[in-house]
């Protein structure tokens, strides 16, 4: 669809990314705790959040300087949900990233502390790192952060989530899951990017629906792959939505039918980018990878 190089985009943003956080996160005392959020922070990844950040804040002229300890802290907060997410009391699972979950690794009690560290340090490394921007612009996008990172936004998606296993549940109810679990923390990772830019208010609006058609899209392919994946490919268990009796958007939809909504959301992510011309490329390839990408 774009003739723009993602493959080479996303190797050396991830090589950016990576470094940084390496950088931000040095091994320290107490070592166990640090080795237990580093374990998770650097095991592999997409690095999907923090590229969507860096990738806004440059399309809206801003620099990666400014953007890339709010990039870094978005993936920690991610991080930190995985960690949580993994545990026993949530989704009980032993793979995350192609390696052992954190738990099964440090003990539960490490992993909970793991990601309570690494969630409180995020809110730290963009108050304290963050150069070349307003008070007022870093001040909005810890506002932001906070509440995408709280019950009204992922930690809320958890606990439907969890509320909603086994349970018959309407689309609405999916969805709610969906964009709070998921789209919260994508839809801040690419608006942060521009609003530390100083992108217009007019861009921000655009590129938040740009990010809620996305956040929605890459669920309804998670649970595609659920299906179709294995654990090789996933680094996570595979089959683990039927196994755990989960509504799904195949369950919902049908498997043809998530397939024509992702593509939806696509095409309607797409078209919130048209303001922004030949600049929007990346986001353009970004969306693209996400509704059909094989991992």
């Amino acid at each position: 669809m774009t003739q723009f190089d993602l493959t080479s985009y996303l190797r050396q943003s991830r090589r950016q990314v990576e470094a940084a956080l390496d950088r931000y996160l040095p091994l320290q005392y107490p070592e166990k705790l640090y080795e237990s959020m580093r374990y998770s922070l650097l095991g592999g990844g997409k690095r999907l959040r923090p590229i969507l950040c860096l990738t806004t804040n440059q399309m809206c002229d801003g620099t990666s300087a400014m953007a890339l300890p709010t990039a870094c802290a978005l993936e920690m907060v991610h991080t930190m949900s995985l960690i949580h997410d993994d545990l026993p009391a949530m989704d009980d699972d032993e793979y995350r990233r192609g390696q052992k979950t954190n738990h099964i690794v440090f003990g539960e009690d490490m992993a909970i502390l793991a990601g309570d560290a690494l969630l409180a340090y995020a809110f730290q490394l963009i108050a304290e790192q963050t150069v070349g921007v307003s008070p007022e612009r870093v001040v909005r996008v810890l506002g932001l952060l906070g509440k995408a990172a709280s019950g009204a936004g992922l930690v809320g998606g958890q606990v439907v989530d969890l509320a909603s296993e086994g349970q018959d549940i309407a689309l609405e109810t999916l969805e709610y899951i969906h964009i709070h679990k998921t789209g919260a923390l994508l839809e801040v990772s690419v608006i942060s990017g521009a609003i530390l830019a100083g992108a217009a208010e007019a861009e921000i609006e655009r590129l938040t629906r740009y990010s809620r058609c996305i956040g929605l899209a890459f669920q309804i392919k998670d649970d595609l792959l659920d299906i179709t994946g294995t654990q090789q490919e996933l680094g996570k268990t595979a089959g683990k939505d039927l196994r755990d009796h989960k509504a799904t958007y195949p369950s919902l939809l049908g498997y043809e039918g998530a397939c024509k909504r992702a593509e939806q959301l696509f095409e309607e992510a797409v078209a919130e980018l048209a303001i922004f011309g030949k600049r929007a490329e990346p986001l353009t390839a970004l969306a693209e990878y996400i509704v059909r990408r094989s991992h």
